[in-house]
């Protein structure tokens, strides 16, 4: 069914992707017997690639650690894959511009001259409409990020927006993207409190040795939207929609928080504008009921009035 050219390059696929596989394994793979899959093995090592085994009857196979070759080949969809992916990398500021450039050459040089056409087109065409980040804390999202990974406590000194510099000690359950800015969402110690930090205002970062417990299942995405939205602005909103939770899980919850409740949903949000309010209320095409702030029904009471004057027919000609 396959080369022998073919096989020997599976093989090295499989080891790069796994931390060990039985010669059995490996055979049934390559649809060919144990004896084959050694003399592969062979012609591996005799390429100068460090392929280690373990002795015995259920002994893997597996590559030394650290080693890794260049990419050996893509397919179509991995390259769009990975140029996506550093297409993104450089609009959220994830890491320095010579950076990403010195990745995409990397890959581009071991690609085939069809692959490669396709990577640069992806390089120089694409434009993803996502908010820029303006900060590049590259550093600490990567702490963060091991620490979060490996239930590790970091010790920072974080700015407050009222410019209090403090240090504290947290335990990072999730770091999150979003509008533009990077935070890290977790239990801060000086506080006693569940918190999330804007990771620019971060100053100093170190990974401590202690551990810390996660919570079960914990959605950093979600703490973080719903503590935005409950930020002190002006009017505080609720309002009931007649309708299925189902039918509005397509609203950002940056919008609010949204609860099932007896007779729909219930909204609760914070806003500047209820002008705003009353024209998103009326964009979700759901009979509502307010139940506060009351100026909230004068807001939508004037916006149906000019909706009603809008819809006016005007004929200049007097038909």
């Amino acid at each position: 069914m396959y080369s022998p050219t073919t096989r020997l390059l599976t093989v090295l696929e499989i080891l790069q992707s796994t931390s060990g596989v039985s010669g059995p394994e490996l055979a049934k793979k390559l649809e060919v017997d144990v004896r084959s899959v050694r003399r592969y093995i062979t012609m591996l090592r005799d390429m100068g690639i460090p392929v280690e085994s373990e002795t015995g009857r259920f002994g893997n196979y597996y590559l030394r650690s650290g080693f890794r070759l260049p990419p050996l080949m893509f397919t179509n969809g991995e390259i769009l894959a990975v140029m996506l992916g550093l297409v993104a990398v450089r609009q959220l500021g994830m890491s320095r511009i010579i950076m990403i450039e010195s990745a995409t050459t990397k890959i581009e040089r071991v690609l085939p001259d069809e692959l490669r056409e396709q990577a640069c087109a992806l390089q120089r065409s694409l434009t993803l409409n996502i908010p820029i980040s303006e900060a590049s804390p590259d550093e600490i999202i990567s702490i963060m990020s091991i620490a979060t990974y490996q239930h590790r406590q970091v010790w920072l000194t974080y700015q407050a927006s009222n410019r209090d510099t403090t240090a504290r000690v947290i335990d990072p359950y999730g770091v999150v993207y979003h509008n533009g800015f990077w935070y890290g969402v977790g239990y801060c110690h000086l506080r006693a409190d569940l918190r999330i930090f804007r990771l620019d205002r971060v100053a100093k970062i170190k990974l401590l040795e202690t551990s810390f417990i996660a919570p079960p299942n914990f959605d950093a995405l979600g703490y973080l939207l719903t503590k935005i939205s409950m930020l002190p602005d002006v009017w505080l909103v609720q309002v009931l929609l007649k309708t299925s939770l189902q039918k509005v899980q397509h609203i950002s919850r940056a919008v609010g928080v949204f609860e099932d409740v007896d007779g729909g949903v219930l909204l609760t949000m914070r806003a500047e504008s209820l002008a705003w309010v009353a024209r998103f209320l009326v964009g979700l095409e759901c009979p509502i009921t307010v139940i506060k702030p009351f100026e909230l029904r004068e807001e939508l009471r004037q916006l149906a009035h000019t909706i009603l004057m809008m819809a006016e027919e005007y004929n200049p000609q007097g038909k």
